[in-house]
This record gives C-alpha cells, sequence and structure tokens, in this order.
C-alpha cells in the first residue's frame, strides 16, 4: 500500500457548522477511507493556508482519487490537494534505477 499526505481548505459553510456544531472530522474521514480499502494514520488541524491535513494509506491511486472525489463532491472542502508519499526504502530503490538509467541519459549539451 502506498502513503497519501491529503491537504484542505474547509468551505466556510464548513467551518462555520463546526464552530457551531463541533464535529470528529477524523473518525468521518477514517469510516470513508476504510470503506474504500484504506486507512487513515493521522488527520491534524492546522494553522495557515490548510486547515486539515491527513496522512493515509490506500490500495492504490484509484482508491485515494476516490476518497478525495467523494470529499470535493461533498461541498465540504473549498480546496485540497493529494501528494503522494515514499517510504525512504522506495526513494533508495529510485535513486539505485536512476544511477542505472543515468548510464543512458544524455544531458541537454552547453
Amino acid at each position: 500500500m502506498s502513503f497519501y499526505m491529503f491537504k484542505g481548505q474547509y468551505s466556510t459553510d464548513s467551518l462555520r457548522s463546526l464552530v457551531e456544531k463541533p464535529q470528529d472530522r477524523e473518525a468521518a474521514a477514517g469510516k470513508l477511507i476504510a470503506a474504500l480499502g484504506g486507512k487513515l494514520h493521522h488527520l491534524f488541524f492546522c494553522f495557515g493556508e490548510d486547515d486539515v491535513m491527513a496522512l493515509i494509506e490506500a490500495p492504490s491511486d484509484e482508491v485515494m482519487a476516490a476518497c478525495a472525489l467523494v470529499v470535493g463532491a461533498s461541498g465540504t472542502m473549498a480546496g485540497g490537494s493529494t501528494t503522494k508519499l515514499m517510504t525512504s526504502k522506495e526513494a533508495m530503490s529510485a535513486m539505485k534505477r536512476a544511477q542505472e538509467g543515468q548510464k543512458s541519459y544524455q544531458p541537454v549539451a552547453s
């Protein structure tokens, strides 16, 4: 399974609703992600550009996209983004493959 970082900004209506009636959004997000075959590891509320950040493990890009589509279609978020993450082990494997690929690459000539 792959890891993803979702960052999002709640809509004004959603923020208003959360102030008027506080809700456990981690439970709601976890239920959605589990229903689609993934796992919510953490959901954090943030200061700054984003309101929430989540660390999600999903079996495929398709499952993660489905999660994002459900949330996006609900109108809960005003915006957001998903970043696919790599473990250090996966990054090391990519570095080794790059080392091999470098042998057949010709950079731009000066």
